[in-house]
C-alpha cells in the first residue's frame, strides 16, 4: 500500500512539473503583454535580423508563429487560445475577419510611417481608409518557365499553356481561386466571377488543358524549376523570384489577358494584450530601411515608395515583380466570394483535378 501512495505522489509530481514546463515552453495568451509581442505571420516572410533589432530598440520581447494557410490563421484566432497581437492575413480574409469581428482598428496617430506605403495600395475594397490593415507585401499570378525548354512561347497569353508542345510539362499551384481564376481570365472574365455560365465555361476549358498538367502541387515546384525538372509552372510571382535567383535560366510573365494581384497586410487581433507595441512594431517595419531590408530579404514586392528608394534600382525597375500602373489595371484582388460560391470554386477545381490523368 505505501509503495502505491508512494508511486501515485510520484505521477502526481512528475505530471505537475510537465505541465509548468509546457506552459513555460508556451508561446500561448499568458505569455503576452506589455513586455511581450507576439506576431502571426506565413513561414519565411520576415528578415529574423528585423525581429532582433525590434528588440533591442523597444525591449519587447518578440514570439513568431507561423502558419501555411489564411484559413488556420483564422481558425486559431476564433479559437483565442493564444493572444496574437499581429497577424498577416490576405486580402480576402481581412473581409472575413471583419465579419467576424476579430480585429481592431488601427490608430494612425500611433503610425507615422504610414505615410510611406503608396497610395495605390491603400483604400481598397476589401478594407476601406485601412481601418483594420497596413499592407505588407504585395504580388501577382503568372508563370514561371524555362525559355530554352519552350521553343517561341511567351507566355503573354494564358492560351500559351494549351499549346501541344506542352502536353505532361505543366505543373499548376494546388489553389482553387488561381486555377479557376486563370481559366476565368484565359476567356476574359473576371477571376472573381459568380456568373455559373462564365464559370461552367472556364472549367470546360481546363479540363482541355489537363493533357499538358504534369501535376498540381505546392511549394514543390520551386526546387523542380530550380533544377530544371520542369518546364513552366503557375505561380505567385515572390515564389518565381526565389526560383530566378537560384537558376538565371528561368523567366516570368504575367499574361496579357489579366491575372491576380493580391495583397498580404499586417492587422492587430482582437486577442492582442499589447495593442501598444503592435502599433510601434508596424510602425517600424513601415519605415523605409525595415522596408527595404525585408524586401530585400523575402524577394516579394514591397507596397513601401520609402524603402523602395534604398533597393537595387534594377530591381524595383523589373516590371515582372514590379508592374507599370498601366499593367496593374489589367489585375484584379481576390474578393471574398461568400461561402456559396467559395465551395462552388472548390468543387470545379476537384472536378478538374479529377480530368487529369
Amino acid at each position: 500500500m505505501k509503495s502505491l501512495i508512494q508511486a501515485t505522489i510520484a505521477i502526481l509530481v512528475v505530471s505537475a512539473l510537465l505541465f509548468y514546463a509546457a506552459d513555460a515552453l508556451s508561446v500561448g495568451g499568458g505569455k503576452s503583454g506589455k513586455d511581450t509581442l507576439t506576431i502571426f505571420n506565413w513561414g519565411e516572410y520576415i528578415d529574423p535580423d528585423l525581429l532582433k533589432q525590434f528588440e533591442k530598440e523597444t525591449g519587447i520581447h518578440v514570439i513568431y508563429e507561423t502558419f501555411d494557410s489564411n484559413e488556420a490563421m483564422m481558425t486559431k484566432i476564433q479559437q483565442g487560445g493564444t493572444a496574437y497581437d499581429i497577424a498577416v492575413p490576405s486580402e480576402y480574409m481581412i473581409e472575413k475577419m471583419k465579419e467576424e469581428n476579430l480585429l481592431i482598428p488601427l490608430d494612425k496617430t500611433k503610425i507615422p510611417n504610414f505615410k510611406n506605403i503608396d497610395p495605390y495600395f491603400l483604400d481598397l475594397p476589401f478594407d476601406d481608409d485601412n481601418k483594420y490593415s497596413v499592407p505588407y507585401f504585395w504580388g501577382t499570378v503568372g508563370i514561371v518557365y524555362n525559355p530554352s525548354l519552350v521553343g517561341d512561347l511567351d507566355f503573354s497569353s494564358w492560351d500559351d499553356l494549351w499549346d501541344p508542345s506542352l502536353k505532361r510539362k505543366v505543373f499548376l499551384v494546388d489553389g482553387a481561386r488561381e486555377v479557376i481564376g486563370m481559366g476565368l481570365n484565359s476567356l476574359g472574365y473576371s477571376l472573381n466571377s459568380l456568373d455559373n455560365q462564365e464559370l461552367r465555361k472556364a472549367t470546360d476549358k481546363l479540363i482541355t488543358l489537363a493533357p499538358n498538367v504534369k501535376a498540381i502541387i505546392g511549394d514543390e515546384i520551386t526546387p523542380l524549376m530550380i533544377n530544371n525538372e520542369a518546364t513552366v509552372a503557375l505561380t505567385w510571382s515572390g515564389q518565381a523570384a526565389d526560383m530566378m535567383y537560384e537558376n538565371e535560366e528561368l523567366d516570368f510573365a504575367v499574361p496579357e489577358e489579366g491575372s491576380n494581384l493580391w495583397f498580404d497586410n499586417m492587422v492587430i487581433p482582437k486577442t492582442s494584450k499589447n495593442i501598444d507595441g503592435a502599433h510601434a512594431f508596424i510602425n517600424f517595419m513601415l519605415s523605409a530601411e525595415s522596408g527595404a531590408q525585408n524586401a530585400d530579404y523575402v524577394g516579394y514586392s514591397t507596397p513601401n515608395i520609402a524603402a523602395m528608394d534604398l533597393m537595387d534600382e534594377e530591381v524595383v525597375s523589373d516590371e515582372r515583380y514590379y508592374p507599370s500602373e498601366e499593367q496593374r489595371d489589367t489585375l484584379e484582388v481576390y474578393k471574398n466570394l461568400g461561402p456559396d460560391y467559395l465551395g462552388k470554386y472548390n468543387e470545379l477545381f476537384l472536378e478538374f483535378k479529377m480530368s487529369i490523368r
